[in-house]
């Protein structure tokens, strides 16, 4: 019997949806109540599991390995990020978790570009597993931990993601791959399919990124200058 494939707003997809909501919540209830000792300790749990199930999953993918299988997705490099933050707390890792987790890896929740068999076939699990992980780390850190992004942080994730784009539209262009659907759309339905044919996606993607992160950054900058405005009064 072949395995029942995954849908869209199928009725796994919106059981994934409900974890996720519960384990946002969960994870900002927790990280406020957390003396800074637990929230280290924490931290570094979720920071080793992530590590650790982002580890089998890339074993498994590189077993044997293809061109297609090379570790190029900003998923991937958002995962091991994002473990190094909840980790060690650094400052550039969580700005770099922050941006990449609320807006390119939530994108999975919206328009997941899976296509594999359904709950509980490993595809699936995996796929869902790393994009979980990346979003609720960046919850945790920034309304569960406060922690706070600044313009420092934005100009340095703008810079980060140029260069891996860079770098994987060139190898895209040598292998004929496509990671990070910079030289093509996806097979799948995406929000891309709104925003015209390649390149034109990809610019107009790139503007509303830039546009999208300023205005994460904007709030959080102006209470912080309202703060200080205030200490100095």
């Amino acid at each position: 019997m072949l395995a029942r494939q995954f849908t869209a707003y199928g009725p796994s997809h919106w059981a994934i949806i409900a974890v996720f909501v519960i384990g946002a919540g969960l994870l900002v209830w927790l990280g406020r109540r957390q003396t800074e000792a637990q929230a280290r300790r924490l931290g570094r749990v979720l920071g080793a599991l992530t590590a650790v199930i982002y580890t089998a999953i890339l074993i498994y993918v590189l077993t044997p390995p293809t061109i297609e299988s090379v570790p190029l997705q900003l998923t991937d490099l958002a995962t091991v990020v994002a473990a190094y933050a909840l980790w060690s707390q650094k400052h550039w890792a969580f700005a770099l978790t922050y941006y990449w987790g609320l807006v390119l890896s939530t994108q999975a929740l919206v328009s997941p570009a899976l296509q594999s068999p359904d709950f509980p076939h490993y595809q699936f699990l995996a796929f869902w597993a790393i994009h979980l992980l990346v979003v609720w780390a960046a919850i945790y850190l920034t309304w569960g931990r406060g922690m706070r992004p600044d313009w420092r942080s934005y100009r340095f994730a703008i810079v980060v993601t140029a260069v891996w784009a860079a770098v994987t539209f060139t190898f895209n262009s040598i292998a004929g791959t496509n990671y990070g659907f910079l030289n093509r759309k996806p097979g799948t339905a995406s929000l891309l399919d709104v925003l015209g044919p390649w390149p034109w996606y990809v610019v107009t993607a790139t503007a509303l990124i830039i546009c999208v992160w300023a205005l994460m950054t904007w709030p959080w900058e102006r209470n912080a200058a309202s703060r200080q405005g205030s200490i100095v009064d």
